[in-house]
């Protein structure tokens, strides 16, 4: 069997494939090296019912996740993966970029962007992928992400700028408190999840003309760092993963329009191709090993 997991710093998405091609999903919480542990990773695992389930029959597993940039980094994440896939022969973790890559271009030359809880972009030559500017984390980067977005929704309301019938419906919404933002940003795990769990509210009130123009801007921005950086970026198709780049297309498409890119593929889980990509991959091995025997 086969098991590829797409993660972010939210929730990982997982599908084990048997030989058959059939499919069974499940999801665990993200796991990003750069936050989490090899003890947590075993141990989250571990809680899922479906892993504790076929475990035992898994024998490749293929893990692209938000934060699994360097060989150190890796590591945390593999390390915990092996404790639960005793029998796995093939582990790889590698960086959710990669696997943006390979679920969005098909081999073919393009430009692959994240924009989900966080936000990052690569240019695909086919064969690699090459970053022209770094992914500078939330604190610093992260433009046109949930957890960007989610950082203007609290800091405007918190300086009275959000429009007022907006601002009570916020406080509303989600009990808001300055005391308990401030905790959960500066006390609490994983406040980038935390700030993004606020952008629902502007898919439910996107017709307010603040909420759009905030969109726009902001997504504005991702483009004008992470796609502008690439000299070649109104020649190839500029794909998209992540639920921001899903739910907020239209803004994707009218800034294409306006910057005179092409947008290509949109994926809101970059799992179900990243799973049709590795089956047929070791479907083409395993025949071409056949012929040899």
């Amino acid at each position: 069997m086969i098991l590829v997991a797409d993660s972010g710093s939210t929730k990982s998405d997982w599908i084990l494939i048997d030989k058959d091609n059939q499919q069974q999903n499940t999801y665990t919480m993200g796991f990003n090296p750069f936050f989490h542990s090899t003890d947590l990773v075993e141990e989250k695992l571990n809680e899922n019912e479906l892993f504790q389930e076929k475990k035992g029959e898994v024998s490749e597993v293929y893990f692209y996740g938000a934060g699994c940039s360097s060989t150190a980094r890796n590591k945390i994440i593999e390390d915990g993966l092996r404790r639960v896939f005793t029998n796995a022969s093939r582990i790889l973790v590698d960086h959710d970029l990669t696997g943006a890559a390979l679920a969005t271009t098909e081999g073919e030359e393009g430009i692959s962007c994240i924009i989900g809880t966080g936000s990052n972009s690569c240019y695909y030559d086919g064969t690699k992928t090459l970053e022209e500017v770094p992914a500078l984390g939330y604190i610093l980067g992260d433009e046109g992400s949930g957890s960007y977005f989610g950082k203007i929704l609290l800091s405007e309301w918190l300086y009275h700028r959000m429009p007022e019938e907006l601002a009570t419906k916020f406080k509303q919404e989600y009990n808001l408190t300055k005391e308990g933002i401030f905790g959960a940003v500066h006390h609490k795990p994983n406040p980038n999840v935390y700030l993004a769990s606020f952008t629902p509210f502007v898919s439910s009130n996107y017709s307010h003309p603040y909420l759009k123009d905030m969109m726009y801007q902001g997504l504005a921005k991702f483009i004008n760092i992470h796609v502008w950086c690439y000299p070649n970026f109104r020649d190839v198709p500029v794909h998209f993963v992540g639920s921001i780049a899903y739910y907020f297309k239209d803004v994707l498409e009218e800034l294409a329009r306006n910057h005179r890119f092409t947008v290509g593929k949109i994926e809101k889980r970059p799992i179900d191709p990243l799973a049709v990509y590795h089956y047929n991959k070791s479907k083409k091995l395993n025949e071409s090993e056949s012929v040899h025997l």
